[in-house]
């Protein structure tokens, strides 16, 4: 569900989940990961903050 979200985020500003990881520092495939876990609240927060939404927007369904 977060993944998903992210996806959809990156569709809107028309930038690869690749460019976010790489913008923020993350290792290689790190947000794709996301499908299966849970991210770390501090990764969290910072796509939150790179795609300037409340980090609450990935809890909601």
């Amino acid at each position: 569900m977060i993944y998903e979200k992210v996806k959809e985020l990156c569709e809107k500003k028309n930038v690869s989940i690749y460019r976010v990881e790489k913008d923020l520092g993350f290792s290689a495939s790190s947000i794709v990961k996301w499908k299966n876990a849970v991210p770390a609240a501090d990764k969290l927060k910072a796509v939150a903050d790179y795609f300037n939404v409340p980090i609450e927007y990935f809890l909601e369904k």
